[in-house]
């Protein structure tokens, strides 16, 4: 198939892709309910415990699951320790080559693993294709990174010194085991980012998968397994992340961790990687509260399209997700007007189905934290706008489905500061586009932002905003939408630790550290 998938590209696809996807869907629901174990050391290991995973559309049992505690932590992290050696010294050229077959392997898969994420997320097809054609191009890309920065390995002058050579030479090299730590909404794409960048650049890893998502985990931990990856270069933990999650977070024998989350926990783990016996890299992304600017001067469909896909996609569960919706008040009631139709528009329900476009939040608590957050909405005196209730009726009941809400909310509400993580946007109507950037960078967090307006007002909210990924006029999504190789993705401020982006020209070195080497001949 020629036609590429991307978060972009996604809305149009051939025919082709529906008749493949419903064909690994139907081949892998007949293969619902088996054992998954962990993976430590290049073997299938017990761990205490099995809990069961089910999916949030309709509760069905997906699979039995393995629980680690920590004493599996332990082995997991001495398994990575023990490979770490070799890993390191193995040839550049032979373990890209081995990480590219990764990469396409997955790519092979993608349709299967595409039906795994919608049954255990609850995302449409189309993003599930998505994140799983992601994930095989993270592979691909900090590959070609890796080779087109020579290694990181640089020359530099010979020191001016009479009668000797001394020769000068900066390198990059691993830290040694890394941990990576998986969110529920991309449990695949953003495990196997960071894993591929730390595995390209020489280090060993151990993969804490998300407590809600631990299948995408046992996938990817197949692919590699499958492509040859030598024991203990990669290694699964799953289950509770108050055991096993804090475990691998603590452990002193990491070299460093990546870790996408919430912002609590994620400076719980920065605290932790900075007060030890020495500082430790912690590479963070602690989540959004992403506003969207709309000026008088602004195409009104084109915003209501991008705003609607960025605030609604996958439920709202993105850390991208369009949150904060600041509309100048010249066109404040066109933009509500033509934002509700769309959203009554959407497609709820089943998203295993081609037709529906927004499937069940990904779990009770998050079905009753939706419930609490309309009510405290409307008691503060928002007015909804759309949506506020869950979906109960026509087949709904089993699952966790709720309408997607739009509320013009009071600018004191607390809401406005709160990452919510539903599909849940709050809007209000500004006098002009300077109280909407004072508003807009009123917050902690600064990960993707969005405006819609003239050439004058999109150079302006890009000199202005305090985000890390920003968006001008897009209708395929307001704030979403990254992909590995085109958009680069990372926060400022609250949402990340770095200051660089993931897929960006300054990431792969995150993942090392540098050495000065002098040789005098």
């Amino acid at each position: 198939m020629s036609y590429k998938i991307t978060y972009a590209s996604m809305y149009d696809p051939p025919a082709e892709l529906h008749t493949r996807y419903d064909a690994a869907m139907a081949a892998i629901q007949a293969r619902l309910g088996g054992r998954h174990r962990l993976y430590i050391d290049g073997k299938d290991c017990d761990g205490v415990r099995l809990f069961e995973k089910r999916s949030p559309i309709d509760q069905r049992v997906l699979g039995q699951f393995d629980a680690a505690s920590a004493e599996q932590v332990d082995l997991a992290v001495a398994a990575a320790k023990r490979a770490f050696p070799s890993w390191r010294a193995m040839p550049v050229a032979e373990r890209l080559a081995l990480l590219r077959r990764a990469g396409r392997l997955i790519e092979e898969r993608v349709f299967e693993i595409a039906a795994a994420l919608t049954l255990e997320v609850g995302k449409n097809r189309m993003e599930a294709l998505a994140e799983a054609q992601e994930t095989a191009d993270f592979f691909e890309v900090y590959c070609d990174d890796f080779e087109r920065h020579h290694g990181y390995e640089e020359p530099l002058p010979n020191d001016p010194l009479n009668g000797f050579t001394s020769r000068n030479r900066s390198v990059m090299r691993p830290h040694g085991v890394w941990g990576v730590i998986a969110p529920f909404n991309f449990p695949l794409a953003l495990a196997a980012g960071p894993v591929s960048a730390a595995l390209v650049t020489g280090n060993t890893v151990v993969l804490k998968a998300a407590t809600d998502t631990p299948w995408s985990g046992r996938l990817l931990a197949e692919a590699l397994h499958d492509v040859g990856l030598p024991p203990g270069v990669f290694n699964l933990v799953t289950g509770g992340g108050a055991e096993a999650g804090n475990a691998l977070a603590q452990h002193r024998d990491l070299g460093g961790i990546t870790f996408t989350g919430s912002f609590d926990i994620g400076m719980q783990i920065s605290r932790r990687f900075a007060g030890g016996v020495y500082p430790r890299p912690a590479i963070l992304e602690m989540g959004g509260k992403n506003p969207v600017i709309v000026t008088r001067n602004a195409d009104l469909d084109r915003a209501a399209l991008g705003i609607v896909r960025s605030a609604y996609g996958l439920g709202g569960q993105k850390c991208s997700a369009a949150s904060r919706i600041y509309v100048d008040e010249a066109v404040a009631d066109a933009l509500i007007d033509k934002l509700a139709e769309r959203i009554s528009a959407l497609r709820i329900g089943d998203p295993t189905r081609q037709e529906n476009w927004l499937g069940p939040v990904i779990h009770q608590r998050a079905y009753r934290d939706f419930q609490g957050y309309c009510e405290e909405l409307v008691e503060g005196g928002a007015r909804m706008i759309a949506g506020g209730t869950v979906l109960a009726e026509d087949g709904l009941a089993n699952g966790w489905f709720v309408a997607p809400t739009l509320a013009e909310t009071p600018l004191g509400h607390r809401l406005w500061r709160h990452e919510m993580f539903l599909p849940i946007a709050t809007l209000a109507r500004v006098r002009d586009r300077d109280q909407a950037m004072a508003l807009a960078n009123d917050s902690p967090l600064g990960l993707t932002a969005g405006v819609y307006g003239n050439d004058d007002d999109v150079a302006w909210f890009q000199e202005n905003i305090e985000a890390g990924v920003t968006y001008a006029n897009r209708p395929q999504g307001a704030t979403t939408g990254a992909w590995p190789g085109y958009q680069p993705f990372g926060g400022w401020k609250g949402s990340g630790s770095t200051g660089k982006a993931i897929a960006s020209f300054y990431y792969l070195p995150l993942y090392l550290r540098e050495q000065s080497r002098t040789v005098v001949d």
